[in-house]
């Protein structure tokens, strides 16, 4: 298993991104300005900060809102096979609250929550970024 971010769901997505990009001086993978999704890497490292539009997590769990009351962060890890990996949380006593689903042509995703009601999201890349 990698860590493969920390994501942060946001509201002013424009104003959050020129904070980490600007202020904070993290480099954009895409330059996605407006969102709904942008990745910031680190000068040294593969793991990053991701800022996501509440608005898209909404509709794929179809529980968040677009105040600042509902979560605020997702831990995403990255695994090589998402179904087996789901089983095996199932067996361990985990309860998924979505998937494993299609998120994008490039991956398929679960979502569960910690003790604390912190969403993590497993992912499973079917395409590689090139």
């Amino acid at each position: 298993m990698e860590l493969a971010q920390v994501r942060l769901l946001v509201t002013d997505f424009a104003a959050c991104y020129r904070f980490y990009a600007d202020v904070l001086g993290l480099k954009p993978q895409s330059g996605a300005t407006e969102g709904p999704y942008e990745k910031f890497s680190p000068h040294a490292g593969s793991a990053g900060i991701a800022l996501q539009d509440r608005s898209m997590m909404a509709e794929v769990l179809d529980e968040l809102g677009d105040t600042a009351t509902g979560h605020r962060s997702l831990v995403v890890l990255r695994v090589d096979d998402l179904d087996a990996y789901c089983d095996a949380i199932g067996s361990r006593g985990g309860t998924l609250i979505h998937g494993p689903a299609p998120m994008t042509d490039r991956m398929r995703v679960a979502h569960l929550k910690d003790p604390e009601g912190n969403l993590v999201e497993l992912q499973e890349w079917l395409l590689l970024r090139g």
